[in-house]
């Protein structure tokens, strides 16, 4: 498939062998897993931390804020990101959550349970993409100027709209969550990474060139953010393992609303975008990067505020699980559609 890498392309097969591989660790260790999780510093797991961060910076380093400077020349689509992303999906996805899992799993499902899975699907609504969506840009012929300017406004928005929108939606849930803990989680899997990939970024296209960063730094350190994600993944599961061995279903109760406000923001931002007259180039994009999620930001959020072996960290990688076939299917359709 053009464009996609070997590993996104059969990113649901590895986060399925992930599932058994961290299944069958938490199941011959049992308890000794007990002492990677008690491995904590201000709330964030250290082991974790680490993972996530080796995911997150490499994508950061892609970011290029020099762009900033075409913010003009496409406003319009860039306004209709920043609405969507910020303004419709955290909301609508939060009402979809309370829907289904509050309402109708009630009878499959704990209020505890409810609460913990609503909360996951919170912190998916309120991350959307920053690296795969230049992915998704790609293999539907979007304009990658456009994505490239778009991703860096939408990390900016990031670092100052996460945490209170993620707040207000948690405290209707009458989750308490601490705010410290959630300026924690930002600093450390956001302002952190988001600094680094800036300076090296700076600092490799002062000392090698765009074209060495692009073709030589970047693929190497791809490995290590899928390692590190896999790894991550295979972690979570060595935690979630009795959970799902014992209710497999809800994985699928989860997937299902997870997929329709995926679907639902896709078609929002389409044809919000065709009648603001965009580009297809330009409309493409900016559908896909509300659709999708930065699911590495939202995993690592999940186990700082509720716990390696919370239901909010299993909804966090349900998301993982379903983003690359129901992108895949977005991205032909968009193509299918294309004006």
């Amino acid at each position: 498939m053009k464009g996609i890498g070997f590993f996104e392309k059969y990113l649901t097969i590895w986060v399925l062998l992930c599932i058994a591989a961290g299944i069958g660790i938490g199941s011959f260790f049992g308890e000794k897993m007990g002492y990677l999780s008690s491995l904590e510093i201000a709330h964030v797991n250290i082991p974790v931390a680490i993972l996530i961060w080796l995911m997150i910076y490499p994508m950061m380093v892609q970011v290029d804020f020099s762009s900033l400077k075409e913010v003009g020349r496409n406003s319009r689509g860039l306004g209709l990101t920043v609405v969507v992303n910020w303004l419709i999906k955290p909301f609508t996805m939060a009402f979809f959550a309370w829907i289904f899992f509050d309402h109708l799993y009630s009878a499959w499902l704990t209020p505890e349970q409810a609460d913990e899975y609503i909360a996951g699907a919170i912190l998916l609504g309120a991350a959307p993409c920053t690296a795969m969506v230049f992915v998704w840009s790609y293999l539907s012929n979007g304009d990658p100027n456009y994505t490239l300017v778009q991703v860096s406004v939408n990390d900016l928005i990031l670092l100052v709209a996460f945490v209170p929108i993620v707040q207000f939606l948690l405290g209707i849930t009458d989750f308490q969550v601490p705010y410290d803990v959630l300026i924690t989680s930002v600093v450390v899997f956001v302002v952190i990474p988001l600094i680094a990939g800036y300076l090296t970024n700076r600092f490799i296209i002062r000392q090698k060139g765009e074209d060495w960063l692009k073709e030589r730094f970047l693929p190497k350190l791809k490995p290590l953010s899928i390692v590190a994600l896999l790894t991550t993944l295979v972690l979570l599961f060595a935690f979630q393992g009795e959970q799902i061995i014992a209710q497999p279903q809800h994985i699928l109760l989860i997937a299902i609303p997870l997929t329709l406000q995926t679907y639902l923001i896709f078609f929002v931002s389409w044809f919000a975008g065709k009648y603001l007259k965009l580009t297809y180039r330009v409309c493409a994009p900016a559908a896909m990067i509300g659709a999708s999620n930065f699911f590495e930001l939202a995993v690592a959020v999940a186990i700082a505020l509720f716990g390696l072996s919370s239901g909010a960290a299993l909804a966090t990688v349900v998301g993982v699980l379903i983003e690359v076939p129901v992108m895949l299917s977005l991205v032909q359709l968009a193509k299918r559609w294309k004006y």
